[in-house]
């Protein structure tokens, strides 16, 4: 049985390099891109080296949208655009989940999940979980005046704290966490995350039958209770949304807060701005998820001929959505390229949009805000350690940076 203290948290950057790519910076190509083409139709053979088989029917065309009212256009419109292409990319590890429904399964399956995300229990959970999660986080590194905030805080914490919402006993949280990380991890390591799924699946079938019967003020609990119209969750529909929230709900948020802290870190004006006056900080958050999303892709499956940016998108084609290229859009962003905190308020497009709009980003934005604020109260004169070169953020779907080595006054 492993233990927290055994690392299970940590991680191989080397093998997530290798998969996301060393791609520091996409943007001018994607600017490129949306300029030429809001929306474009792409040549398999010219951009991915595939050249159809004679012998096996065509693939379906592929579009991507790059420009903010097309990708607005394509995450909105369900009647036009489907989601159950990822049935194909995540079904076989996740089950079905809401990812991949849609009307008229979507809406009430979305209404039983979201059940269990009210604002009362998430405000409840702001310091009995959030806050208690970052600060045994940080317990373990405040006396040494530096650390890796990657492996230190931004990857291990949004883990640990759905382990706590799910209510899981805390001599399974390392078993747990070192499952999240290998299912996270599909892309690294495709036979361990399969691995990984089922034992996941097998370990929650009997967290439910307990808490079907000694149910406790947790999130499983909730989803066993949730009902909406006479309809409830079974086991499956459970299972398949509990796996589904590691990817969905820890991947993303250790990527855009350490997005964040990175833009801090390299901006350290603002870094000490935002220290001094918090009120700026949750518009510090929506800044550099603008700026810097920890996904630039999602996809969709036209359902019928429809046109975007007048481009006509036949039936059946898939369609990249460029969230990066649309959250740079110099049609609605003055200088979209500068880490500006005081700019307009004007809503992104990082958490998607539609009826796809990410169930968690008020959970996300908490998580986000509690984990900020603890780092600037515990970790004084906060800067990145001048003897480590070429820090950056990597990837041209998914983006964080692999490490933030850190210098601060020990405590």
């Amino acid at each position: 049985m492993p233990t927290l203290d055994d690392e299970v948290m940590a991680f191989d950057p080397e093998e997530f390099l290798a998969v996301q790519g060393d791609v520091r910076d996409p943007y001018p190509d994607l600017a490129a891109e949306r300029v030429a083409n809001p929306v474009k139709k792409v040549n398999l053979a010219e951009e991915f080296g595939i050249v159809p088989d004679p012998n096996l029917p065509p693939p379906p065309d592929m579009y991507t949208a790059f420009s903010y009212d097309a990708v607005r256009t394509v995450l909105s419109d369900d009647s036009s655009f489907s989601s159950s292409g990822y049935k194909d990319v995540m079904g076989f590890l996740m089950g079905h989940t809401i990812l991949e429904m849609d009307a008229p399964e979507h809406p009430p399956h979305r209404r039983l999940v979201a059940s269990a995300f009210r604002p009362r229990m998430m405000e409840n959970w702001k310091q009995t979980v959030i806050q208690k999660t970052v600060d045994e986080l940080l317990d373990r590194v405040v006396a040494k005046g530096s650390c890796d905030l990657v492996r230190s805080l931004t990857f291990p914490f949004p883990v640990r704290v759905i382990a706590r919402l799910l209510g899981l006993p805390p001599e399974d949280w390392a078993t747990f966490q070192k499952l999240s990380i290998e299912l996270i991890g599909v892309s690294v390591n495709f036979e361990r995350a399969i691995k990984a799924s089922q034992e996941l699946h097998a370990y929650f079938t009997n967290v439910i039958t307990e808490k079907r019967v000694t149910p406790g003020d947790d999130l499983i609990s909730q989803l066993i209770d949730a009902e909406v119209e006479g309809q409830k969750l079974d086991d499956e529909a459970i299972i398949a949304f509990l796996r589904l929230l590691l990817p969905a709900g820890a991947e993303t948020t250790y990527r855009s807060s350490g997005n964040l802290l990175y833009l801090l870190l390299t901006h350290p004006e603002v870094l000490e701005e935002v220290r001094e006056n918090r009120d700026l900080l949750p518009q510090t958050i929506e800044e550099a998820l603008r700026l810097e999303p920890p996904l630039l892709f999602v996809m969709r499956t036209a359902i019928r001929d429809v046109e975007v940016a007048g481009v006509t998108i036949p039936g059946g084609a898939q369609v990249g959505v460029s969230m990066g290229a649309a959250n740079r859009d110099p049609s609605r962003w003055d200088d979209p390229d500068v880490f500006d905190i005081h700019r307009p308020p004007v809503q992104h497009i990082s958490f998607a949009a539609g009826p796809h709009l990410c169930l968690g980003t008020h959970l996300a934005r908490m998580e986000t805000t509690v984990a900020i604020e603890r780092v600037l109260d515990r970790l004084p004169n906060l800067r990145l350690d001048p003897s480590v070169e070429d820090v950056h953020i990597h990837g041209l779907t998914f983006r964080s940076p692999t490490s933030l080595p850190v210098l601060f006054d020990p405590s």
